[in-house]
């Protein structure tokens, strides 16, 4: 049980400070040249919908407003079985030259994205939420990178809103998430794209796999083709903060399985002698992240059987058994459920849980591929 303890602890600490700690010292001293270009090729911007009628207008409105030659500028909104006004919606833009893609059944949003891009036309392809507003500017400075024909894909860094309303423990993991993706894309490349807003060369997308999430494969299909994914932290993405628990516990859970389907069928990208420090960062930032709450609860069972081995063992039982009580006093809301620990507390607890309750669908072949857009505010 003492072997169980320490190499558990040795993990989350690796996973929560040593990786972040080793990518900020490489990133001192290896810094990757990002050479931007007056360059301006067609783009074709996809959003996928699925029963967003209440946002879908403004996103097309925000869409239009995008600082770009409008003959250059092709704009597809799709709907993923919507139910609600939204095809309605979208189709009362044609006459701005929105174009529309549909699919009366609820099929997926990577599945849907496909179907966009089969008719897209555009030399780099941009997707984007619904919920997600974009400074107009923002799609010009994204087309700069690709004049350097060593980058692949392009993504902003997310920018929480209405942080003050919202739950502390997402604003955290975001802001922290983006701190490690601005040092793996000056290290390397990135792992992973923003969902919230991405630009992919064409090239990119010759393999599709529409049980996939496409945010993830895309920057994989980069480096697999010798190319970089890179953020660009001049290209903010507004994201509203999830309004419930059960909420995110729904959207970790789906991002989580789509995210080891994707992991697990590109394994080659583990070996460090083609790859390099990206293997690295990809089982770093992938692999350990997932294997959480199989070290939290290692921690916590060894404890168990360590009780009576020394004060040290039991200040860290206490702490244990004191985190998990603050996060079932957020499940009662209330004040003390706004309180910045109890909100950290809670945000961890749903996170691992999220990640088991993805790990046994994963084995169970359960890909989720259909998708509720979490209620963001």
């Amino acid at each position: 049980m003492v072997y169980l303890f320490w190499f558990s602890l040795a993990f989350l600490a690796y996973t929560f400070v040593g990786y972040p700690a080793l990518l900020w010292a490489l990133s001192l001293v290896r810094k990757r040249d990002d050479r931007r270009g007056d360059f301006v090729p067609t783009v074709t911007v996809i959003t996928v919908v699925h029963n967003g009628a209440a946002l879908v207008g403004e996103k097309i409105k925000n869409t239009l407003e995008f600082d770009y030659p409008r003959e250059k500028l092709e704009i597809i909104f799709c709907s993923d079985g919507s139910t609600d006004d939204t095809p309605a919606t979208v189709r009362s833009f044609a006459s701005q030259g929105v174009r529309f893609v549909e699919s009366k059944q609820w099929i997926g949003k990577h599945h849907v994205q496909k179907m966009a891009l089969d008719i897209a036309q555009g030399e780099i392809l941009v997707f984007t939420d619904t919920a997600i507003y974009v400074d107009p500017a923002v799609l010009r400075k994204m087309m700069a990178h690709f004049a350097d024909e060593s980058i692949g894909c392009v993504c902003s860094v997310d920018q929480m809103q209405d942080t003050k309303k919202g739950r502390m423990g997402e604003t955290l993991y975001v802001y922290g998430e983006m701190g490690l993706r601005r040092m793996e894309s000056q290290v390397s490349s990135l792992v992973s794209l923003s969902g919230a807003l991405f630009a992919v060369r064409r090239s990119m997308c010759g393999t599709w796999h529409p049980d996939q999430s496409s945010d993830f494969f895309l920057a994989l299909h980069a480096v697999m083709r010798g190319l970089r994914a890179v953020l660009d932290p001049e290209c903010p993405a507004r994201v509203g903060v999830v309004r419930s628990g059960r909420g995110e516990l729904s959207r970790k859970m789906r991002t989580i399985v789509h995210g080891l389907v994707v992991f697990f069928s590109h394994l080659e990208l583990l070996n460090p002698f083609r790859y390099g420090l990206f293997s690295w960062q990809f089982a770093s930032h992938k692999l350990c992240r997932w294997l959480l709450p199989f070290a939290t609860i290692g921690v916590l069972l060894a404890n168990v059987f360590l009780w009576r081995a020394g004060l040290f063992y039991q200040i860290c039982m206490i702490g244990q058994l004191a985190g998990y009580g603050l996060s079932l006093v957020s499940l009662f809301g209330g004040r003390l459920s706004r309180v910045i620990f109890i909100r950290m507390a809670s945000f961890y607890v749903i996170g691992n849980v999220a990640t088991l309750w993805a790990w046994w669908k994963f084995c169970m072949g359960d890909k989720v591929v259909t998708w509720e857009p979490s209620r963001r505010g």
